[in-house]
């Protein structure tokens, strides 16, 4: 009888910390899933037809991240121009070399 119920309590205690041990797992895998993958940033858009857009993003490791001047249509997109990020520019200064990179695409 005693056996019988401190298994039934082991298994309480054992269900009880499970929620927890799941929340600690979660956040572990997802601080490991971070420190590989760079985050992207999406800069600017233009459209420049009914379905034809311009768009900006910047990618790549901190420290030599670029940014990439994308076409997009329905059925593709396709790199037009890569760039470096210029380091201490403003994002006023960033923003006008897309617009004449993208009056220049058309």
């Amino acid at each position: 009888m005693t056996q019988s119920l401190l298994m039934v309590g082991a298994f309480i205690a054992v269900l009880a910390c499970l929620p927890f041990a799941l929340k600690w797992l979660k956040l572990r895998m997802q601080a490991n899933a971070g420190r590989g993958a760079e985050q992207s940033k999406f800069v600017s858009a233009v459209a420049v037809g009914p379905h034809q857009s311009v768009v900006t993003i910047e990618a790549g490791p901190e420290g030599a991240r670029v940014w990439l001047t994308l076409g997009v249509t329905q059925q593709s997109i396709s790199c037009l121009h890569v760039a470096p990020v210029v380091v201490g520019s403003t994002q006023e200064s960033n923003a006008s070399l897309v617009e004449s990179l993208a009056l220049r695409a058309q």
